[in-house]
């Protein structure tokens, strides 16, 4: 009932217990607080708080226009929901280095397992459109440093993210995540990536857990988890997959009540009242008062 009986702190040691397990972590993006207890309910390792998922519910597009209050609100919503840990996308940190202390005490005080910061000039764009532009090494760096600087809780994954593989080629991208793993990165996120080898130079080039981005649409092929777990990847994130097939489904059912006036043939591909309640755990809000309860959950 309510939300996750598991602290914050516990969520963050479990986390680094898998990272260092060496095994592949499934981690999809939560588009809100109940896909959130979807995920977990389904099996998955993780959940992903993505920057463009929360721009895009806003209604607007993903170019560092969303504030540290937004994500850090939204994070704490989707993280308290859910045993799983949640990973969040804190874009370039919101500012210079302090800004960045700042966002990491904040979405530590949200509730988040851990948060990547990226190397884009700031405001950023999507890691996958072209026109990025990245950051010199030493300011990249100091991102970095200030991160972990400024983290209390030594189970806070402070992960970094370097979209320059495509700026500057695949011997920059491994030359940046060295250099940002020896900053005090404790897991790398390299953007962007064109094929399943330049994922395997990576994870050579370093001795910290790599994640890698497998959204639809983008510069990098989908792999499977098992092509993935096969180069040691350590973390795949669907950042988006989520909201895309739900916002396909309600245009169909949009569509569908144009042009038959009625949502009746749609009813197989609903989720039924039953499935909600059971997944909001309505039943034991009627444990805790049966005051509340007011609906049956028949099928």
């Amino acid at each position: 009932m309510l939300y996750s009986t598991v602290s914050p702190a516990e969520k963050r040691a479990r986390f680094r217990e898998r990272l260092a397990s060496g095994e592949l972590l499934r981690v999809p993006g939560a588009f809100n607080p109940l896909s959130a207890r979807l995920i977990e309910r389904k099996g998955f390792d993780g959940v992903y708080i993505s920057g463009a998922v929360l721009s895009a519910d806003l209604g607007l597009p993903d170019i560092g226009l969303t504030t540290l209050t937004e994500v850090a609100t939204r994070s704490q919503q989707i993280a308290r929901m859910t045993d799983l840990p949640a990973l969040v996308d804190a874009d370039t940190g919101f500012g210079e280095p302090m800004n960045v202390a700042r966002t990491v005490q904040t979405l530590e005080d949200a509730g988040v397992a851990g948060l990547h910061i990226e190397d884009q000039v700031n405001p950023k764009r999507c890691g996958h459109l072209d026109g990025k532009q990245v950051v010199d090494e030493e300011t990249a760096l100091k991102r970095i440093r200030a991160a972990t600087d400024a983290r209390r809780d030594p189970n806070f994954l402070i992960m970094a993210r370097t979209d320059i593989r495509a700026t500057d080629g695949l011997d920059a991208a491994i030359d940046r995540a060295k250099a940002l793993a020896d900053a005090g990165a404790d897991a790398l996120f390299p953007e962007a990536m064109s094929n399943l080898s330049e994922f395997e130079a990576v994870r050579a080039a370093v001795d910290v857990p790599v994640l890698a981005n497998m959204t639809e649409f983008g510069k990098s092929e989908l792999f499977t988890s098992q092509q993935l777990a096969g180069i040691g990847i350590n973390i795949v994130i669907y950042p988006v997959s989520l909201l895309r097939l739900a916002m396909g489904a309600a245009a169909r059912g949009l569509d569908t009540l144009n042009d038959e006036g009625s949502l009746t043939s749609t009813l197989g591909e609903m989720q039924h009242r039953a499935d909600l309640y059971d997944l909001i755990d309505y039943e034991g809000y009627n444990a805790f008062d049966a005051s509340v309860f007011t609906y049956g959950a028949e099928k």
